[in-house]
């Protein structure tokens, strides 16, 4: 088995401390400590999976820099903040980068790079033998074998090509707040659920999504549509 690490997550919970209460600092701010708690995390996903599967690979992927898609409009990701940075997270980042051998992308997104790799590989090797992990969502649009190591899941989904394929039309219809991407607000998951019940093929999708887009955005619809694929579609070319 392959395993291919976002471990962007990783590197971002490793700079904050465990509160006692409400009052205490909940930033690092001695970097061994950051580092430390990235090891521990990181070793504790690896060993888990070892009990399940023979690992013959782990390629990490940490961090990267520029982004096409804050080309395609200012909206994206704007309703993030640089003073929710914590401070070290430049040096953790850093550090994974060289001592973990990280790769690291230019003009696109870690989980670009993660989704290049998982294509190239699985074609290469199969799909059962590559496995992302990950606690993004942003995954599922890929018939993948996955592990969510989040403490509330813990769990290895196997995504069939049908789970993808709805996964990723799901998400242009209930948006990903966390990049500030929606383009239909109000529309969620039961919306969605509802609206795909009669589809079953790529085209199916495709035509009643873009019957949608055409009733909110009239004119332009095709522009919108695009818009919207384009900041939710993970690059794999």
């Amino acid at each position: 088995m392959i395993l291919l690490v976002d471990a962007d997550s990783l590197i971002f919970a490793s700079c904050y401390k465990k509160r006692e209460t409400p009052e205490d600092e909940k930033y690092y701010t001695d970097i061994l400590d950051s580092k430390k708690k990235f090891y521990n995390q990181y070793m504790q996903i690896i060993n888990h999976l070892e009990t399940m599967y023979p690992i013959d690979r782990v390629i990490t992927f940490s961090g990267s820099l520029g982004n096409f898609r804050k080309l395609i409009t200012k909206k994206y990701k704007a309703n993030r903040s640089d003073d929710l940075r914590p401070p070290l997270l430049g040096e953790m980042h850093q550090h994974v980068k060289e001592h973990y051998d990280s790769v690291f992308g230019y003009g696109i997104e870690t989980d670009d790079m993660v989704a290049r790799y998982w294509k190239q590989l699985s074609s290469e090797f199969g799909r059962n033998d590559v496995m992302i992990v990950s606690i993004d969502k942003d995954y599922k649009q890929f018939p993948c074998l996955m592990y969510n190591y989040h403490y509330k899941h813990k769990e290895v989904l196997d995504i069939s090509e049908d789970e993808a394929r709805y996964n990723f039309y799901e998400q242009m219809i209930a948006g990903d707040t966390a990049d500030n991407v929606n383009y239909f607000k109000g529309k969620g998951k039961k919306f969605a659920e509802k609206y795909f019940a009669d589809c079953h093929s790529e085209y199916s999708y495709t035509k009643k999504l873009y019957q949608l887009f055409k009733e909110k955005y009239k004119s332009k619809a095709k522009e919108k549509y695009s818009e919207c694929y384009n900041l939710l579609k993970l690059r794999t070319d």
